[in-house]
């Protein structure tokens, strides 16, 4: 039995489409304005974004459908494959800002209508800041991975775009126009280490990879306060599938109980991991304890 939520993540995945295609169109206006290499670096992410935004929508489309004859474990990992594309796209975005950021280099070009773009861009960092805010709140509560990833990557986004702004208005005041692309480069290698985060975490999922050992301790601590009256377990396994946990163990009772008791106590474990971990599948094998096996894991 699994623990989950009927709401959908779709209208959160259309809230990124929406706030991706109007960070577009500012920070476009931004870059136009002034020629900076730093401002069309964070333009170019923001396409990143709309990009990994739209394969989110297909992939959580087809992870919420429900288990079938092909799928007895449901769709959940296709999520996996969404935080594998934008992770991908990030690395592509990186490559591409610091090629521009080197030809800049090489051939410098002056700012212009430098205040007005960064008021703009000002705008659109807003627009992904309460974005990331609300997709990471709902990522975290969901247990979704292509939400959480899509936050985080707003998120560095977001921070980009304070470092881009900082950095071109310097350039502008100070003169120094090599600081410019300078930015972008910086620009680049961080979201370079965004990507390849994305593409570790998602191939850690597609991998069956356990719970991180928080989540583990929080499942043992659990499984302890019931380990009396005889009753113990062992092969205690753990891995994701998208938003659901999956868990496994043998639970092992005393020789003189009935199948009903064994059967009750196993109920009563795998009901206290479904409020321990959100969103869990709990997977009992009742064995009975013997004169050799000792209480605990």
């Amino acid at each position: 039995m699994v623990n989950t939520s009927s709401s959908s993540l779709k209208p959160f995945v259309l809230l990124s489409i929406a706030a991706a295609l109007v960070t577009i169109v500012l920070k476009m206006a931004a870059w136009q304005m002034t020629g900076s290499v730093g401002l069309l670096s964070d333009a170019l992410e923001s396409f990143v974004n709309l990009a990994g935004a739209l394969m989110a929508l297909a992939m959580i489309t087809l992870a919420e459908r429900p288990a079938d004859n092909s799928h007895a474990f449901g769709h959940g990992k296709a999520e996996y494959f969404s935080s594998g594309f934008e992770g991908l796209l990030i690395l592509i975005a990186a490559v591409s800002i610091g090629y521009s950021a080197v030809d800049r280099l090489l051939h410098p070009m002056a700012l212009e209508k430098v205040g007005l773009a960064l008021a703009v861009s000002t705008g659109a960092s807003m627009v992904n800041f309460l974005t990331a805010r609300t997709l990471l709140t709902v990522g975290k509560r969901e247990n979704s991975i292509t939400l959480e990833a899509d936050a985080h990557h707003l998120m560095t986004d977001v921070w980009t775009s304070v470092g881009v702004i900082a950095g071109v208005a310097l350039a502008w005041w100070s003169g120094l126009s090599w600081l410019d692309p300078l930015i972008a480069l910086t620009v680049a290698l961080n979201i370079l280490y965004t990507g390849w985060q994305l593409l570790q975490r998602t191939a850690q999922g597609l991998m069956d990879a356990s719970l991180p050992s928080g989540e583990l301790v929080r499942i043992e601590t659990a499984l302890q306060d019931l380990c009396k009256e005889g009753v113990s377990y062992r092969n205690l396994k753990t891995r994701m599938g998208g938003r659901i946990v999956f868990i496994t163990l043998d639970v092992l009772v005393p020789e003189s109980w009935s199948v009903r008791q064994g059967h009750d106590w196993c109920e009563r474990i795998e009901s206290r991991l479904r409020q321990t971990i959100p969103y869990c599948h709990v997977t009992t094998h009742l064995e009975p304890s013997g004169e050799a096996l000792k209480p605990g894991r």
